[in-house]
């Protein structure tokens, strides 16, 4: 993209930004209003950036919210933080990367509020900024933003709530991790057609790209082999995630009437967060909009889709 197309592209950007600003000043319809303050919804990561931003915005709105923090002071902080607001908002400790840890929570919030309606799975690393592509992280990155988000889905659907409107999973991902990127796209051409044909996808095949990808970190041999040119380990886990969602909206879509559980993913956009090194070009308030209105969309929600800036876009 030349200079003219990244200036077009900043416009438009601008424009739609400036589009749900006037969308979001806009009074929400009791008719669409489904949730209550008894509608209880978890953030993990939502110490910060954007989670805490979604955490925010979700209370603000009248939802109870949990807080899930791998810190326990820092989670409690940002609680406390919300709540000198007055909103409902509480903090709990989870370690997606610990099984246990997960588990733990799990149990915890059943007993707290007999499940959850709301799910964003936000909680994710990333060791490269600006230009810098070092892979020394990988199997980190991978374990967190994608087994994590895994683990929690997994771990989470048996204490999500059953509702007329349709329990929510939201997964926080990237335009990174997109099939066909114009930069990090995978060199796999049979890989590409394999996870994007719903026929064919499953958990198997998406473990074994992550699998395949470490090995090759390992043995020195990832750089040569058509994995995403730009952020590569962080840019796979999104792909993974990515395609998890679409496999987990076809698994769900056979839950009885009463138990729908709708899950999607979305790309905050590029936020000015510690992750980013401050370096964005959105606040975390304007990141976080549109996953707060995916997973309070009405009754008839979407599954299995992919969103940025209040639209649908491709995987």
């Amino acid at each position: 993209m030349g200079k003219k197309g990244k200036e077009r592209a900043k416009e438009r950007r601008q424009k739609r930004l400036q589009e749900i600003s006037e969308l979001r000043s806009l009074p929400i319809s009791p008719r669409d209003r489904w949730w209550s303050s008894e509608t209880i919804a978890v953030v993990t990561g939502g110490n910060r950036g954007i989670g805490f931003e979604i955490a925010r915005q979700l209370a603000a709105l009248g939802l109870r919210v949990v807080i899930a923090s791998r810190n326990p002071d820092s989670g409690r902080q940002a609680a406390e933080c919300l709540q000198s607001e007055g909103l409902g908002v509480e903090s709990y400790q989870l370690d997606v990367t610990d099984s246990a840890s997960v588990e733990s929570f799990a149990k915890w919030v059943f007993t707290a509020y007999g499940g959850i309606d709301i799910l964003v799975n936000n909680a994710g690393i990333n060791f490269n900024l600006g230009s810098e592509n070092s892979v020394e992280y990988a199997e980190k990155v991978i374990e967190a933003n994608y087994f994590g988000t895994k683990r929690m889905i997994q771990t989470m659907i048996p204490v999500m709530k059953p509702s007329e409107n349709g329990a929510r999973i939201l997964n926080v991902s990237s335009r990174l991790g997109r099939m066909n990127g114009r930069r990090n796209r995978l060199g796999d051409e049979n890989l590409r057609e394999k996870l994007l044909n719903d026929d064919c996808l499953s958990e198997e095949l998406i473990d074994g790209l992550v699998v395949e990808f470490l090995k090759q970190v390992n043995d020195g041999s990832w750089a040569s082999n058509g994995w995403p040119q730009m952020y590569t380990d962080y840019s796979i886990s999104k792909l993974a995630v990515n395609c998890y969602t679409r496999l987990a909206a076809r698994v769900l879509l056979n839950r009885a009437e009463g138990h729908r559980i709708c899950i999607n993913c979305y790309c905050p956009g590029w936020v000015k967060t510690a992750m980013t090194g401050w370096q964005g070009n959105m606040s975390a308030d304007e990141g976080a909009d549109t996953g707060v209105w995916v997973v309070l969309l009405p009754k008839e929600s979407p599954t299995g889709k992919f969103f940025a800036e209040r639209r649908e876009i491709s995987y």
